[in-house]
């Protein structure tokens, strides 16, 4: 199943854990091994690869265990700023994101007054 957008976050998880479960099969580990190397609790593995939630320093960890970790440079790309917008900020990294202009004015609406 091809995770999507519209998908539920449940259905999200128990996507990601069901791919864990293949690849941990695919390198012949047992949960047992891999939650030993991973340094997490076998039961904590259980869960994951079941679809429940954990803490990201856990899936890190076990994506550790399965050599993917580097695979998170595909999903998260390092960030590099556009050629214009370091001319704009005159070589200096942005810190925040930008403000956005407000469209709309904060007064209330009134009949008579379309504009």
């Amino acid at each position: 199943m091809q995770i999507e957008d519209l998908q539920t976050d449940e259905a999200v998880l128990g996507e990601l854990g069901a791919r864990l479960a293949q690849r941990r099969i695919e390198l012949g580990l047992s949960q047992a091994v891999l939650s030993e190397q991973a340094g997490v609790a076998k039961r904590t593995l259980e869960r994951i690869e079941a679809g429940a939630t954990s803490q990201t320093a856990t899936l890190v960890r076990i994506l550790r265990g399965l050599k993917m970790l580097e695979r998170l440079d595909v999903m998260l790309p390092e960030p590099s700023p556009r050629p214009m917008e370091l001319l704009k900020l005159k070589g200096k990294p942005r810190k925040r994101a930008p403000r956005k202009k407000q469209r709309y004015s904060n007064k209330p609406w009134e009949w008579g007054h379309d504009s």
